[in-house]
């Protein structure tokens, strides 16, 4: 018993001593450990009893319809990264007026925005022929144009209620916005569970369990957080102030174009192994990207306090505090490539232990690529969040407007020409993404290291 107190007391101390920024960031990534290992678990879960309840090539126009919608996130226009650190700024400064104005403004504007989307939505949905963009059956039309209606809806509800979560992110607190995804997705297993045990396997029926769980539980979020914890950040209508609304556009119109690239290179995916490929394709390409995706969140755990604590910390002009949370994360890296090599070797053993033997067939290429891809990611992930933090954006603006296009010309030469698998996706992926693991180094090596006095490196 005294061996289990004393360990207990040297781990309660390792949390608890240090910065009060580095105590609140441990905090939350400890936290975040429990929610996002919950998490994984559930999402293992949701993929082989999905599929069950329809099938693979059904799944795959779930995920590539999805990814199609998901491009409404460009309708954000950065508005939320910009918000995430306009709040975290008047945070530090003190001024709760001013962060309160930038939270009610955001959801007035967006509010605007994706109400006006989805009018229109509506009204051109029935003109569109999905089952020629998806290549599948025409007997599954009038199916998929609803499946298309409900997701459609989901995405413009969830881009405005979120909000209460980039708030959260920006308060150094992404444990709590964990968990309110952690909530949701419950919900949906347990919906789905419901669906399973009770309905035959139905598209439209799938659509409205994992979309309706987590709306649900961000309305609640919303009404909890601001009624209580956030109350002097809640969003009213005295508050918005659409002239602060020049400072989000203006630097959420940079994080908008960064962000196309991210969203291009997955939801584009989609989209292109669909067409030159076919439906279980996409099945195949998801789960590997889920697989892999695992080392990806647990990397995020530790990542996503950084953003904002790099705002703190460099208006403060603790640079030293940066440097230090730079080689713990390298030191993290390389845990995470020993790991992500094990999850390699076995993960043909892994897949039909989860799936089931024969349900989905991939590649050991797809697997390779899929691994080299998020290890190159989890690399830059750490000077991309610093200079995220400290609206450094000028160099990374400037690559991802170029990256998308490089990334889709790279995957249709290598499929088209090459005649390369679905892996050549992950191969284009990591070629475009060449900010992440060479620009973005080098900038933090100017900035922090260096402390180069050339303006390039800090717009």
């Amino acid at each position: 018993m005294g061996y289990f107190k004393s360990l207990y007391n040297k781990f309660f101390e390792l949390i608890t001593k240090g910065h009060e920024r580095s105590v609140k960031a441990k905090k939350n990534i400890l936290a975040s450990v429990v929610i996002k290992g919950l998490s994984i678990a559930i999402s293992l879960v949701l993929v082989p009893l999905t599929i069950n309840y329809i099938n693979p090539s059904r799944y795959g126009i779930w995920l590539t319809l999805s990814s199609i919608v998901a491009w409404l996130s460009f309708f954000d226009i950065g508005l939320t990264q910009g918000l995430r650190n306009k709040f975290a700024e008047a945070k530090a400064r003190g001024d709760d007026t001013i962060a309160q104005i930038y939270v009610s403004t955001t959801y007035a504007v967006l509010a605007i925005i994706f109400f006006s989307i989805w009018v229109l939505f509506l009204i051109v949905n029935p003109f569109i022929s999905w089952t020629s963009i998806l290549n599948v059956s025409d007997s599954m039309a009038s199916e998929v144009s609803l499946l298309a209606v409900i997701v459609f809806t989901y995405f413009c509800i969830s881009f405005v209620i979120k909000i209460v979560t980039t708030v959260l992110v920006a308060d150094q607190q992404p444990a709590k916005s964990s968990l309110i995804d952690l909530l949701g997705q419950i919900f949906s297993l347990i919906f789905i569970l419901i669906l399973v045990k009770t309905t035959q396997g139905s598209l439209v029926k799938l659509g409205i369990a994992l979309c309706l769980s987590p709306l649900v539980v961000l309305v609640g979020a919303n009404f909890i957080l601001f009624k209580g914890e956030y109350a002097k950040f809640k969003p009213v209508i005295s508050m918005i102030k659409f002239k602060y609304a020049k400072d989000l556009f203006s630097l959420g119109l940079v994080f908008f174009l960064i962000q196309f690239a991210g969203i291009a290179q997955y939801q584009t995916a989609n989209i292109i192994i669909a067409r030159n490929f076919g439906t279980g394709d996409v099945t195949s390409y998801n789960i590997v990207y889920k697989y892999f995706g695992i080392l990806n969140m647990i990397f995020s755990i530790f990542i996503i306090p950084f953003w904002s604590a790099s705002t703190e910390a460099y208006k403060k002009n603790d640079i030293q505090w940066i440097r230090n949370g730079v080689k713990k994360y390298n030191q993290l890296n390389i845990l995470l490539i020993l790991g992500g090599i094990v999850m390699l070797v076995f993960s043909g053993a892994i897949y039909r232990f989860w799936l089931g033997a024969g349900k989905v067939n991939i590649p050991f290429s797809l697997s390779l690529w899929g691994f080299i891809f998020f290890n190159v990611t989890i690399f830059g992930g750490k000077y991309v969040n610093f200079l995220n933090g400290i609206s450094a954006l000028r160099i990374q603006f400037l690559s991802s407007i170029i990256s998308p296009f490089l990334y889709v010309a790279i995957a249709v030469i290598l499929i088209k020409y090459y005649h390369m698998g679905v892996y050549s996706l992950f191969v284009a992926s990591v070629i475009a993404n060449f900010n992440a693991f060479i620009l973005a180094p080098v900038q933090y090596y100017q900035i922090i290291v260096k402390k180069s006095k050339s303006a390039i490196w800090y717009k």
